[in-house]
């Protein structure tokens, strides 16, 4: 979730039972590997310490992302920009994600959960991902740009478009099928936000796109082709990876009973799970950069043009930063995960995420405090970020257990 999305090293994920539950091998890895060099993708950066090391020294590692083919014409705004050019959009971003901001989400949100909630409540089986964590975010977000519902499977066609075109197509990555959709779709995106932008120059609204026209940054309004690019990246960041962390962490509670009562009977201690769900889960598995120069990391030899992932997934599960990093537990009082990212790419929507998240968990154990995975169904999550494209819910009590306790 850095910058709200920065694109991940999918050939870390290509197993799927690696993307499924990557924790054992994130703590092999930190405790043998800290830092390797991996075929096809580059040099890997494991440990807390080597991830740090890529996060936080933009001047070494570079967050233009011309190493990650959107099909983009320019470069997304913020997340491949450098300093200086950096703090500049951030400093017009960071108040509009700012928590006092997002606190006021809070009762909009709770209401769109339980509408939700509303519309399967009753019945004995749910696809979660296709009524509850592809809507949930998807929704806020189109209510932030001020856009209809209505949008949504647009947007979602869009969205997927881009960061999944394999999967739509059919086809792997490379593959001209599969190039030539991802193409057609960023056409589309840059086709509709600026058909927005002509709307909102006409009448302004209470929304993202319209600040954006407004706003100045050191005296200076955003250029039509800026708004546009910002636009581009908080799409494929909005309605992404807080479904992803949804799907993270209802699969680990769908499967863990007794990890989900303490969330049933003390919904006060929501907030810090939510944060060591994100630490254990770690939705978005790495994020990427490319060496500007030669360098170093852990004994790692990096040379100028290389991309280099953050492995941020094994990284949060380091006992060198979290003591008992590879237990989960819900009354940690410090967790400094890296889940959203770090250094000067940090998540811009992390306080949006955060409050999505907690008022998720909150308002689905308040009213379905007994749930867990269609029996005989193995979760197969995406690689990279990880989502699912269907989770077949069982809602109710586990009748086998109830038997076992009459």
């Amino acid at each position: 979730m850095p910058d709200t999305d920065d694109r991940s090293g999918a050939p870390l994920a290509a197993d799927p039972e690696l993307a499924r539950n990557p924790q054992p091998t994130y703590r092999s890895l930190v405790e043998s590997t800290p830092a390797f060099r991996m075929d096809g993708v580059g040099v890997v950066a494991a440990s807390r310490a080597a991830a740090d090391a890529v996060l936080r020294h933009p001047d070494v590692f570079s967050s233009n992302m011309s190493a990650i083919d959107l099909k983009t014409r320019r470069p997304l705004i913020p997340m491949s920009i450098d300093p200086p050019a950096h703090r500049k959009y951030r400093k017009l971003l960071d108040p509009l994600f700012a928590p006092q901001r997002m606190k006021l989400l809070e009762e909009p949100v709770t209401r769109l959960a339980n509408e939700l909630i509303d519309g399967f409540i009753d019945d004995d089986e749910v696809n979660f991902a296709a009524r509850f964590s592809v809507p949930l975010p998807s929704q806020v977000f189109l209510t932030m740009l001020g856009l209809p519902l209505e949008e949504l499977p647009r947007f979602l066609e869009m969205k997927d478009g881009i960061i999944r075109p394999q999967v739509v197509v059919g086809q792997p990555l490379g593959h001209p099928d599969t190039d030539s959709h991802q193409q057609a779709t960023a056409d589309s995106i840059y086709v509709y936000f600026e058909k927005l932008l002509d709307e909102r120059a006409d009448v302004r609204r209470d929304d993202l796109m319209s600040h954006f026209l407004d706003a100045e940054v050191e005296g200076e309004r955003l250029t039509r082709d800026e708004i546009v690019d910002i636009g581009f990246q908080l799409l494929i960041a909005g309605l992404d990876t807080v479904t992803a962390a949804l799907d993270c962490s209802f699969g680990y509670l769908a499967r863990h009973a007794d990890d989900r009562r303490p969330i049933v009977e003390h919904p006060e201690t929501i907030g810090t799970v939510v944060e060591e769900l994100l630490r254990w889960e770690t939705p978005v598995m790495a994020v990427a950069r490319v060496a500007t120069r030669d360098d170093e990391i852990g004994e790692c030899p990096i040379h100028a043009g290389d991309q280099v992932l953050a492995l941020i997934g094994a990284a949060n599960l380091d006992d060198e930063e979290c003591p008992d990093a590879g237990d989960l537990r819900w009354d940690r009082e410090t967790n400094r995960h890296l889940a959203f990212g770090g250094g000067i790419h940090r998540c811009l929507g992390s306080h949006l995420a955060r409050l999505e998240l907690r008022v998720a968990l909150r308002e689905w154990h308040r009213r379905i405090p007994d749930y867990r995975v269609k029996p005989g169904i193995e979760l197969d999550f995406s690689p990279g970020i990880r989502s699912v494209d269907t989770f077949p819910m069982v809602l109710g009590p586990d009748g086998a257990s109830l038997s076992a306790t009459e």
